[in-house]
């Protein structure tokens, strides 16, 4: 083989094709400026995309592309090249492109250290070649605000230009392969996608219309249905009159939030020509609902929904449809208009270091992105994601909203990060929860025992009660009646939490006994509508988001549907929300029981931020001030930041049936069916995705003590644990899971 002169540098072969390296760097250049458009750095993304391949203008690359075994470091090369050239964003993408964004390290490092600096004194082989087929870019002027940022603003410019860098390589890199471009999302406009939304807002105005003369509807009904809409048309106005920034959308539980702020994000990046709309949620419990919402309005095929239980992220490729493999596709970069996703999904990715997470992120740039039930950011982390937001608002053209019934005081942390102007969408917000009172709450006091509250719950058909733990819902729902009642926590597979929800519905719309205990997971926006609502102290918040459940379509008086708080006696302060409990004490003493008012929340949220550490992982710290004597530790914080507790382990449930089997969606694989793949080697994403609809989380002492019961059946080499599901001992259709210990049953906490 000769490396001459004229001698043919290839990047890629496929069959009888062949694709030089000239070809996919410049593909990748050019496609990669196209994504830093709308944040200015296009000269900056084309540059990086010349060089991030040149390391494959070497002998050592071009056999190993023929056949041979040799492993060949084919992105130093590019590194060097921009390191030379003292472009150090460029140098980290180049050197990421394949195995991540590495720690900058220390001078001192030697050259087989993995970080970037050294990677800079690592050895390569010849690839100078390439200085004959490219023209040797000019290096290009970084956008003005860069320079005027701290690190936070350094590290997050590095992984948008890396994004921008690994997703056109994705892209071209397959568009070769496959000898076409990738199917992707939706054809469609947000012009066009407007257009529906507000074909269904005129049908929301025109039932309030008729609503206002219709003699069966009450007066509480009518100021509901009323208000609602002046909440839409507030956010439609918006829409079309605010610039790009950082807003806040403080509406009551149950004042039709979701469509108002859809409705604004839509008429907004019309108006602003914005490329999509990121609809942020915390929880995968209430996810479907949204994605429900908005795909009966805007079409399933322009609605992505990315998280581990969609159904195209359960399918092996040959499976999917072709609505299905272009919303997989999607997934991977977010090339759609309107996309629904996780807090998890959307803030880990932000702090990742890996390709396949971080290539998404470019499509942050140029949207609007609604954070919905924004009370629930994460503490240990909010410096860290408000630095996020702040970044994303003042430098990639976002507009930001901040969605919730119980709005955090935010301001002095975005202060901190220089966005000094957040703006209220409804400026009529502290008048609707007057109008929109639909609850009255009592703080009952201490309770002396769980069968007082037992006690209570027989007495009323229809009831929601709320506790701290799990083992006191399990206990308070063992003392019920067997018909109508129901026990929602965690200890639940997801699959048996959809079933009971539905079932839970039903009962209440035909007016069957119905007595739910519950842990927090039903706050965050199930929709559900109880006539009484029992909760145990717990943080404002919280209480708030419990009493959403409580007439939350205003059919009763707000006197008529009562929110009942207590504490339970000897349980002690619940370790985990001692400071919650605290800040909700200090605004009750300021407030009394007229809690349902955003002044109360504004006390609750500054008295808690003051209590609490935002910045537990130290992620800012990192960033600021380096880590181990490394700065910009970028595999260390994609590493560390986590916004759920991962001290957990998974247990898969073998179910005999799937929620298809309970419902009229399409039919699913049963649990039982998928562990047995599991069990059979399989190891695939879609595997997972689909087991995760199967599976409960247990902290490290439930685990062992499950173990320890013999409950659990490791599956290749105890990387993955079954339930060993015998008649029902250590999982319960109704209660979830248990563990046996000492000879008699213990329910986990």
């Amino acid at each position: 083989m000769s490396y001459n002169v004229g001698f043919k540098y290839l990047a890629h072969i496929s069959g009888n094709r062949e694709e030089t390296v000239k070809e996919h760097c410049l593909g990748v250049a050019e496609q990669a400026a196209i994504f830093a458009e709308p944040f200015g750095s296009r000269e900056e993304a084309f540059f990086t995309g010349v060089l991030h391949d040149i390391g494959k203008y070497t002998r050592e690359f071009q056999k190993r592309l023929h056949g041979s075994n040799q492993s060949v470091d084919h992105s130093t090369a590019g590194a060097k090249e921009a390191i030379s050239r003292n472009n150090l964003p460029a140098a980290f993408a180049i050197m990421g492109h394949h195995g991540g964004i590495p720690n900058m390290g220390s001078k001192g490092d030697s050259s087989s250290e993995p970080t970037f600096y050294g990677r800079k004194k690592k050895d390569v082989c010849d690839y100078s070649p390439w200085k004959d087929e490219i023209p040797v870019p000019s290096v290009p002027p970084f956008p003005e605000w860069l320079s005027k940022g701290d690190k936070f603003t350094l590290s997050f410019y590095i992984r948008m230009l890396f994004s921008c860098l690994v997703d056109a390589d994705f892209l071209k890199t397959e568009e070769f392969m496959n000898e076409r471009p990738a199917l992707r999302g939706s054809d469609v406009t947000i012009d066009s996608l407007r257009d529906k939304m507000l074909a269904q807002a005129e049908e929301y105005f025109e039932n309030g219309h008729k609503a206002e003369a219709d003699e069966s509807k009450t007066l509480a009904e009518k100021i509901l249905i009323r208000k609602k809409n002046e909440v839409l048309s507030s956010c439609l106005e918006a829409g079309k009159s605010v610039d790009k920034g950082l807003y806040t959308l403080t509406v009551p539980t149950g004042g039709g939030k979701t469509f108002a702020s859809l409705a604004f994000a839509l008429e907004h990046a019309s108006e602003k020509n914005m490329s999509r709309v990121i609809y942020v949620i915390p929880y995968t419990s209430i996810i479907d609902q949204t994605v429900d919402t908005f795909t009966k309005i805007l079409g399933e095929e322009n609605v992505l929904a990315h998280h581990f239980g969609s159904e195209y992220q359960m399918k092996e490729k040959e499976d999917r449809t072709e609505l299905e493999t272009r919303q997989a596709l999607a997934s991977e970069n977010w090339d759609a208009p309107v996309v629904v996703t996780t807090a998890v999904q959307f803030f880990e990715s932000l702090f990742s270091n890996k390709p396949s997470r971080c290539r998404k992120l470019h499509n942050i740039a140029n949207s609007v992105v609604i954070f919905d039930e924004a009370q629930t950011l994460p503490t240990k982390y909010l410096q860290a994601c408000i630095a996020a937001i702040a970044e994303l608002v003042q430098n990639y053209g976002v507009t930001a909203v901040l969605c919730t019934a119980t709005q955090p005081s935010l301001q002095t942390l975005f202060d901190k990060e220089g966005c000094h102007d957040i703006r209220e969408l409804c400026p009529q917000s502290g008048e609707l929860y007057e109008t929109l009172k639909r609850v009255t709450i009592h703080d009952i006091g201490t309770v002396p025992s769980l069968d007082f509250m037992s006690d209570k719950l027989k007495s009323e058909n229809q009831v929601l009660c709320i506790v701290n733990t799990r083992k006191n819902a399990q206990t308070l729902y063992e003392s019920l009646p067997e018909e109508g009642s129901y026990c929602l926590t965690t200890l639940l597979c997801s699959t048996d939490r959809k079933i009971q929800l539905a079932e839970i519905r039903q009962r209440l719309k035909d007016g069957l006994p119905c007595r739910v205990v519950a842990t927090s997971l039903i706050e965050a926006g199930v929709d559900v509508d109880f006539p009484i609502v029992y909760r145990e102290y717990a943080g404002l918040d919280s209480i708030l988001q419990a009493a959403g459940r409580c007439n939350r379509n205003g059919k009763r008086a707000s006197e008529d549907s009562p929110v009942y708080i207590f504490e339970l006696e000897k349980t002690g302060e619940f370790a985990l929300i001692k400071q919650n409990l605290y800040a909700m004490g200090r605004a009750k003493d300021k407030f009394g029981e007229e809690l349902n008012n955003p002044e109360a929340v504004k006390e609750y949220f500054t008295v808690l931020h003051d209590l609490k550490n935002l910045d537990v992982g130290e992620i800012m710290k990192w960033i600021e001030k380096g880590r181990n004597g490394s700065q910009l530790p970028f595999a260390d914080i994609s590493e560390n930041f986590r916004l759920i507790d991962t001290n957990t382990h998974t247990v898969y449930i073998p179910l005999e049936y799937s929620y298809g089997t309970f419902s009229d969606s399409k039919p699913l694989p049963t649990g039982s069916e998928l562990c047995q793949r599991l069990r059979n080697g399989e190891i695939s994403r879609p595997l997972f995705r689909a087991l995760g609809l199967y599976s409960v989380e247990v902290y490290e002492d439930q685990f062992r003590a499950l173990e320890a019961t013999g409950a659990l059946e490791p599956v290749n080499d105890e990387d993955f644990w079954i339930l060993i599901n015998t008649d029902g001992k250590y999982y319960n259709s109704k209660t979830g899971l248990t563990i046996s210990a000492e000879g008699g049953d213990a329910i986990m906490v």
